[in-house]
């Protein structure tokens, strides 16, 4: 059985080095402090070389987090689409890229639109996030599922939590060429121009 917990408590288990589930927009979450991300990968069984996103409650928490200046084109994309299911794939240095994408050179950012995520991520500040489940199976909808594939990870209360799209998110990265990429299709559409490139 997983403890159902208010957004303090919640954050309170995060502090101590926890991995904890909530809703969001899109599908539900399992998610830590950066500092404790590495958890995530051996709970979802997950490929070590599969990077997790980072969540905050506002984007100026996010762009903090990149380590380089901030583009005009990215702050623009996010104003559009912030708090909602657009991902973006920055160019990014420091600590926090090693703590979610091990060996790589850059993060995954989202703002959700889900009242009880933002509640949440104002608590704890951004967190290292990926959806609920494990690594090939299909993905958890409700607070149910995500406690039966991880049981005993506290949840956040209320339940049950808002019915989520179900559609995951569009990941767009921002290339070196200086222009967008469109890593998966999801619940926002791509700019104009932007395809999907396998």
């Amino acid at each position: 059985m997983s403890p159902i917990c208010t957004a303090n408590e919640l954050a309170a288990r995060l502090r101590a080095g926890e991995a904890v589930l909530f809703p969001t927009d899109t599908l539900p979450a399992l998610a830590a402090t950066p500092d404790a991300a590495q958890q995530l990968w051996g709970l979802k069984q997950r490929p070590a070389h599969k990077a997790v996103i980072l969540m905050a409650a506002e984007a100026e928490q996010l762009w903090a987090c990149l380590g380089l200046p901030v583009a005009p084109a990215w702050r623009q994309l996010a104003s559009l689409h912030w708090p909602g299911a657009l991902t973006l794939v920055l160019p990014a240095r420091g600590i926090l890229v090693e703590q979610l994408n091990p060996g790589g050179t850059s993060l995954g950012l989202r703002v959700p639109a889900c009242p009880q995520a933002l509640e949440l991520l104002r608590c704890s500040g951004p967190l290292a996030t990926t959806s609920a489940n494990r690594s090939g199976e299909p993905a958890c909808s409700t607070a149910d599922e995500a406690s039966g594939t991880f049981p005993g990870v506290a949840q956040l209360g209320p339940l049950p939590w808002p019915t989520p799209s179900g559609q995951a998110s569009t990941v767009l990265a921002w290339s070196d060429t200086a222009s967008w990429r469109l890593l998966r299709a999801g619940a926002v559409p791509p700019p104009e121009g932007v395809g999907e490139r396998l």
